[in-house]
């Protein structure tokens, strides 16, 4: 696994093949090749959150292979999960595995004590001078993910979607996390990690159609992730409401209720009146946005009724919604550097 430091994150610029096989030597045991070996540039991103390491990379070519006797020489036992941002690639399980395309959104994952091989390359439409390939990847102890690793040594070498159900929150989470990396504060490492094996262990799982392997602990924290991933891309909707995202997510309306609140300390309603009014209040400060009437905004943050909107604004934040656009408008007027 990659070492140091334990929450917060580090960035180092690579300049050679070697310094980039070094870095990535310290968590992938594996034949490393490039195309572009002698005017290698790239990027590394990391951080950890607890037992969980995440990488961000960019380089202009990679050809990676782990195979036999390097696993009996030495297995880590962790498995490495990526997701392209960038680039395309060619994985396979083993030598004797079909090849799959990986284009960029889909992920793949191997493991240690299983071979593997991957190509990845620059897609031929994109500039000589813009970033090759890059990826966002997740590095754990296979001991945890809840599922046997027999099981998941089908997936090994597959291109797993993301277009849509857990694998697009996994998807969303994993960019979130790298462009937050280098602010990740320790008190904040240890729940992040445990949410992103949440949600692997999830879509691995869903991926093999076999759900009922994963802990009810692990399956209701992944459910109350989903929950709010669906308020967040449904806050337009004036009918969303606790009754909707239960019948959405398949559980009963007490269920939802009793989970979320001993989760959150607060009630479902309450969260979703919160992240209607947060959107309100940033969308209301947005340039972009400043020809839309007020109305207009509320609505789109799915608070249809322009009264109570304005009363909770103002309880909330303590400024009614017009004078905090006004505010805002006035001070991206101020010149760069002056004061009030």
């Amino acid at each position: 696994m990659p070492g140091e430091p334990t929450g917060g994150g580090d960035h180092m610029g690579v300049e050679s093949f070697e310094q980039w096989r070094e870095a990535l030597g310290r968590s992938r045991a594996a034949e490393m090749t490039s195309a572009h070996a002698g005017a290698f540039k790239a990027t590394v991103r990391h951080a950890r959150m607890g037992p969980v390491a995440t990488i961000g990379t960019s380089f202009p070519s990679l050809h990676v292979k782990r195979t036999a006797p390097m696993i009996r020489r030495c297995d880590d036992e962790v498995y490495h999960v990526t997701m392209l941002t960038a680039g395309l690639g060619i994985v396979s399980g083993s030598s004797s595995a079909p090849t799959q395309r990986l284009s960029a959104g889909q992920m793949h994952l191997v493991a240690s004590s299983e071979a593997y091989e991957s190509r990845f390359w620059t897609a031929p439409d994109i500039g000589p001078e813009a970033p090759a390939v890059e990826g966002i990847g997740l590095d754990l102890p296979m001991s945890l993910l809840p599922v046997s690793p027999r099981r998941i040594r089908q997936l090994v070498g597959r291109a797993l979607p993301t277009e849509q159900g857990v694998g697009s929150i996994l998807a969303a989470f994993l960019l979130a996390l790298d462009r937050q990396m280098l602010a990740l504060r320790p008190a904040d490492s240890g729940h992040l990690g445990t949410m992103a094996v949440d949600l692997l262990a999830t879509f691995v799982t869903r991926e093999l159609d076999n759900e009922s392997v994963l802990p009810q602990e692990t399956r209701l924290r992944t459910m109350l992730h989903e929950v709010r991933f669906f308020v967040r891309q449904h806050l337009h909707d004036p009918e969303l409401t606790p009754s909707t995202i239960a019948a959405a997510h398949h559980v009963s309306l007490s269920y939802l209720h009793r989970s979320f609140t001993h989760d959150s300390g607060t009630t479902l309603a309450a969260f979703i009146r919160r992240q209607r009014l947060q959107k309100a209040y940033h969308d209301l400060a947005d340039p972009s946005l400043r020809a839309l009437p007020i109305h207009v905004i509320a609505a789109r943050c799915g608070l249809v009724q322009a009264p109570t909107f304005t009363r909770a604004f103002k309880a909330v934040y303590g400024i009614s919604p017009s004078d905090h656009r006004r505010e805002a408008s006035a001070q991206q007027a101020r010149p760069y550097g002056q004061g009030e």
